[in-house]
């Protein structure tokens, strides 16, 4: 099923692998018909990430980043669409050379080419490949088909590792293995044998349905690695050692090499910081992206949450994170007072007018009062409307992204940007990927960061309005990062003898926070809310 954890699984094999020195890199593969990520709603698909080279991705992405402490390109990602639409155009161009083009084998053989490319990009001794949906569904079949291609002309140079959930039924009290068992008969319908069998369940598997799934499954016992649900996503490698996953993978490759122990003792040491945090820091995300039927969606801001758990778990306190709808600020179903509980507020980015008068009233509040604050992307451009409006008192300043006949356009869309607009040109069309910016000396951003030019990773559209820069500025907001060429406002914060913590950043910060490598403008805010004492 959907959920169960293969991104993670992916992540932490991968991580294990490096910890054994071997030099490892992740691919994603999505089975939908879009090219990428970025044109789905997040609500639909939860977060997209965006890679240095621009390319939205699907949020495991962000996963195999944080876990392998690299940075992944788009060739590390592919989708359904992303296969189809590079052999239509190679088709078109007589790249086949006017030969019949088939779905087999030569979309599989597409698929494989991306492989080995991906590989030979990044020189990896192993590629670990998360092929995503459920096994027996049909829009995963082909990719399916490409693993069997490849295992069946080097069988010892794939192994293929199956997630399956084990249900223990309340009323039952037992765990199932009919369902694994099923799951593995569907994987050797279209032609794949389990090599490794990761059994995820609420609690870990006892050595009878490690034998039984052995039996039923016709794979050895040491081979069905026990994957229970843990406090952390961050412990998931250090359990399976225990069931010596790494080990067993390598058998199953025939990789000789010189480490023959996994050494995470880096990755143990942060783990050891999250389960023993000294004391907690309260901080609210207000968000819209948080509505699924009658859940809560926090996989929206996954990368966000995260890199609040990096900063704060660094500064040895536990997050306790609450996600708020700002919608409910606009219909007074929430009072704005309720944030005087938070050490610090986030607002994220996101698109559309839905919910954006309830968080420039929360950031009224914040800025008002003292509240450490910070605005990525759509927070920070909201948090220069408010200020516009209600320090510059321009009562009706806004984005035109919402409001075209606004007398005060404090934000705009890009002059590059307008033409995809007029021809509804939006995926991948965005400012996308990575690019430089410079900080001014004697700001937090400075502070943060301890450098003067700094790179990171954009998703938008609209920015600051250059004819507003000025004024916005003698009001006493400061543009702390600008672009090297000083068109595009990429920081902006209030002074701390004004505020303890009000910081908008243009671009997303939690692309590039890592478990072993907080990101500073995070950690600048917890530690604001850690003193604000919430």
């Amino acid at each position: 099923m959907s959920g169960v954890g293969k991104g993670i699984a992916s992540s932490s094999i991968a991580l294990i692998l490096k910890a054994r020195g071997l030099k490892v890199t992740a691919l994603k593969i999505d089975p939908y018909i879009n090219v990428d990520a970025g044109t789905m709603n997040p609500t639909e698909h939860g977060e997209v990430f965006v890679l240095n080279d621009g390319d939205e991705t699907d949020q495991d992405m962000g996963n195999y980043e944080r876990f392998l402490d690299i940075s992944l390109t788009r060739i590390n990602y592919m989708t359904t669409g992303r296969v189809y639409l590079d052999i239509i155009r190679k088709e078109r161009n007589l790249e086949y050379k006017g030969k019949n083009v088939e779905v087999v084998p030569d979309v599989p053989l597409e698929v494989i080419s991306r492989i080995e490319k991906a590989t030979e990009n990044a020189d990896a001794d192993v590629t670990v490949i998360e092929i995503g949906g459920t096994i027996g569904e049909y829009q995963n079949i082909i990719f399916l088909e490409a693993a069997r291609m490849m295992k069946s002309k080097n069988p010892e140079d794939v192994a293929i590792v199956m997630v399956s959930y084990l249900p223990m039924p309340s009323k039952i009290g037992e765990m199932k293995t009919k369902p694994t068992q099923t799951a593995a008969r569907s994987l050797n319908s279209v032609g794949l044998q389990a090599d490794i069998i990761l059994a995820r369940s609420t609690v870990a598997l006892d050595q009878k349905r490690k034998d039984k799934i052995a039996v039923f499954c016709n794979i050895r016992p040491e081979n069905v690695v026990s994957a229970p649900d843990v406090d952390s996503i961050y412990d998931v490698p250090i359990n399976f050692e225990k069931d010596k996953l790494g080990e067993n993978i390598c058998k199953v490759l025939h990789l000789n090499h010189k480490k023959r122990i996994t050494d995470l003792s880096g990755w143990a040491n942060f783990v050891e910081k999250v389960r023993r945090p000294r004391g907690t820091v309260n901080i609210a995300i207000v968000g819209k992206y948080f509505d699924s039927g009658s859940f809560v969606l926090s996989d929206v801001y996954i990368s966000i949450i995260e890199a609040l758990k990096f900063s704060a778990f660094t500064l040895g306190k536990k997050p306790i994170i609450t996600y708020l709808n700002s919608k409910d600020f606009e219909t007074g179903k929430l009072k704005l007072s309720e944030l005087k509980k938070y050490g610090g507020v986030l607002v994220p980015g996101g698109f559309g007018s839905t919910g954006v008068e309830g968080k420039i009233k929360v950031i009224e509040y914040v800025r008002k009062n003292n509240i450490p604050y910070f605005g990525i992307c759509y927070g920070m451009q909201l948090a220069v409307i408010e200020y516009a409006r209600n320090v510059l008192h321009w009562k009706d300043a806004h984005t035109t992204e919402i409001n075209s006949k606004t007398n005060y356009p404090v934000i705009d869309i890009m002059q590059d940007q307008k033409g995809n607009v007029e021809e509804n040109k939006y995926g991948a069309t965005m400012r996308l990927g990575v690019y430089p910016c410079v900080l001014e000396k004697g700001t937090i951003a400075y502070k943060a960061y301890g450098k003067e030019e700094i790179s990171e990773r954009h998703r938008h559209r609209y920015e600051v309005n250059s004819k507003y820069i000025e004024e916005i500025e003698k009001a006493g907001l400061v543009f702390s990062g600008v672009s090297p060429d000083k068109k595009l406002m990429e920081i902006a914060e209030l002074p701390r003898n004004i505020h303890p913590f009000f910081v908008g950043t243009q671009f997303h910060p939690e692309f590039l926070a890592r478990p072993l490598s907080p990101h500073p403008i995070f950690t600048e805010f917890v530690r604001a809310a850690i003193k604000a004492g919430k």
